[in-house]
């Protein structure tokens, strides 16, 4: 007979969590099945380690760096201890995992299975099988199911790739050495943020990137990160499509060749990293035994509550192909739980979604760009403050990076803020507290002198005076 649960959550990640969480809370009984570790991506794969290794390698380009910036201040930065760096980290995610994974299912009291689960029965009736490692077969059946089992890195077809053998983001955080040098295959946020970690850890760092950095992002981004990795000695290479790559038997280098502008060059490296997206887990899961649509890139289709096609099938965080950010999973995990058993009637906005890079310096934006202003019809008027106009940048001694404002023209209210700067993440976050005031409002609210977000209010000023014609409080 099978056993029966209230909820069953295939996977264990952000979403996977938060769901079994606030279920829990509302007293329902919670499986979750994880076929690989604990935790999901964030913890094992994304934000955690990668933000734990960017840390260091700012710490040691700050070394570099800071006799050039402070008067009076002398430092050096030798070589990277590669393994004792990849220890240190994963040390940090083996006890996060612990902590905030581990011991709250414990604490909670949720079921944990071992194995790989795959749905069978009928659209009706589904129920879910799942296979442990020495073959056993499980039968569970539940009133409601959450697929949360996220996003892997996804490489494109490109000749010779496989032979060649190329790192991930993945793989990339578990090298024992640094590379001589890197290709870097792509121009979003995980490319940018690997291309600088590794280059300042001590490679020499290409980027072949399609169109150009941050696409998704303002402009004026793209320019201020092309200026800043070629301070740091990496290279930028636009306009470039890979289309075969291959590996030097005498040198061992790999050698990718790529249509740039029209003609074929040819770029080689120790190392290429493929950060060309990320594509959706579900293969194995046997959707279409039980009527769940799956999109192009095998996304779960789901409506703005989050539901399947099947009405008691959800999916949440980076399976569905909305915003990959952990918190976006956490917020779709609850949003499920509570729309499925405490009769609510929650839809997913992201209109208020603050979204971060964490290059140095950082990109920060929250609601539209100018470019999405435009396009939705609405008169647009912006305004970008460079932090040479931030007293806190100057400060930092490091003016690199803007703060741009984009309102409507009609009501002056405020659709969009993107920021590049050390503390763009803050700055992000508090324009989703921002958006929908006017101009005015923001201009004449506090803002603590010497910090980073009174530039929000410098910006919001600059629509009606020369920055430069203001001091430097008032």
């Amino acid at each position: 007979m099978p056993t029966k649960y209230d909820l069953a959550i295939i996977g264990s990640g952000g979403g996977a969590f938060a769901a079994a969480i606030r279920a829990t809370m509302l007293g329902k009984s919670v499986v979750m099945i994880e076929r690989g570790t604990l935790g999901g991506t964030c913890v094992n794969t994304g934000c955690v380690p990668s933000k734990a290794l960017i840390a260091a390698a700012d710490a040691r380009h700050v070394a570099a760096d800071a006799a050039d910036r402070f008067p009076g201040i002398a430092t050096t930065a030798g070589p990277v201890d590669m393994p004792a760096l990849i220890a240190g980290k994963q040390a940090l995610v083996e006890t996060m995992r612990g902590e905030k994974y581990a011991d709250v299912a414990d604490s909670y009291g949720w079921h944990v299975r071992r194995g790989d689960a795959g749905f069978a029965g009928t659209p009706d009736a589904p129920v879910l099988e799942v296979t442990a490692a020495d073959g056993a077969v499980e039968t569970i059946e539940a009133e409601h199911y959450l697929v949360a089992t996220g996003a892997r890195p996804w490489a494109p077809p490109i000749d010779g790739l496989d032979e060649a053998g190329y790192l991930t983001s993945t793989t990339a955080m578990d090298l024992t050495e640094v590379p001589e040098s890197m290709l870097v295959l792509g121009g979003g946020y995980v490319a940018l943020e690997q291309a600088q970690l590794f280059a300042r850890l001590g490679s020499q760092v290409t980027v072949l990137v399609r169109s150009r950095l941050a696409s998704k992002e303002e402009p004026e981004v793209s320019r201020t990160l092309q200026e800043v990795f070629a301070d740091e000695g990496i290279r930028v290479v636009r306009r470039a499509v890979p289309t075969r790559v291959s590996r030097d038997a005498a040198t061992g280098q790999v050698v990718v060749t790529a249509d740039v502008s029209g003609g074929s060059q040819e770029f080689r490296a120790d190392q290429v990293l493929v950060a060309l997206g990320r594509r959706p887990v579900t293969d194995g899961l046997n959707l279409d035994a039980v009527g769940v649509k799956t999109g192009d890139s095998g996304e779960v289709v789901v409506s703005d509550h989050l539901q399947s096609s099947n009405p008691r099938i959800w999916a949440a965080g980076d399976v569905t192909g909305h915003p990959e950010f952990v918190y976006v999973a956490a917020h779709h995990g609850t949003l499920v739980a509570e729309n499925a058993f405490a009769d609510a009637d929650r839809s997913v906005d992201y209109s208020h979604l603050p979204r971060v890079t964490f290059t140095g310096p950082a990109i920060g934006a929250v609601g539209m760009t100018e470019k999405e202003v435009v396009a939705a019809g609405i008169r647009c008027d912006c305004r970008v403050l460079p932090l040479e106009y931030v007293p806190r940048a100057v400060i930092n001694r490091d003016t690199r990076g803007f703060i741009k404002i984009v309102v409507n023209a009609d009501t002056s209210e405020i659709l969009g803020l993107t920021a590049v700067a050390k503390d763009a993440g803050e700055l992000a976050a508090a324009g989703v507290h921002v958006l929908g005031k006017t101009i005015a409002e923001v201009a004449d609210a506090w803002a603590p002198y010497l910090t980073m977000t009174e530039g929000i209010r410098i910006a919001a000023k600059s629509f009606t005076t020369d920055p430069s014609l203001l001091s430097c409080c008032a």
